[in-house]
């Protein structure tokens, strides 16, 4: 059974940074594409960025452009999202997706809180 499971939220202050894993258990993420979406109590859930299985990164919010990187290390079958410059209004709960030619893995997200 496969697991993925996103780890490193944690209390940041604003302008603070902090990097997220994504890990995969049971199978390889190395062909498939993975996103990172958010989530504020009450609300839906979207997308903001995407790493391809080719290392091609999407940034669907364009705010995120120039402080988030997405990068992948197959070795470790870990996507990794670092966070620059964070600001309060991105306090959320994170999520990663796996995407497959048939399935989708899901998380259970990591709580990233920015504040003082």
């Amino acid at each position: 059974q496969v697991q993925l499971v996103e780890s490193g939220g944690r209390l940041v202050p604003p302008g603070g940074s902090v990097t997220l894993s994504c890990v995969a258990s049971g199978d390889s993420l190395e062909r498939r594409a993975v996103a990172w979406f958010r989530q504020a109590p009450g609300e839906g859930r979207y997308a903001f960025v995407c790493i391809g299985w080719t290392n091609v990164v999407r940034y669907y919010d364009v705010s995120t452009r120039d402080r988030f990187t997405l990068s992948r290390d197959n070795d470790k079958n870990t996507i990794y999202l670092q966070m620059n410059n964070l600001k309060p209004d991105e306090t959320d709960v994170y999520y990663c997706n796996a995407f497959g030619r048939f399935d989708t893995w899901t998380g259970r997200g990591t709580q990233v809180t920015v504040s003082l």
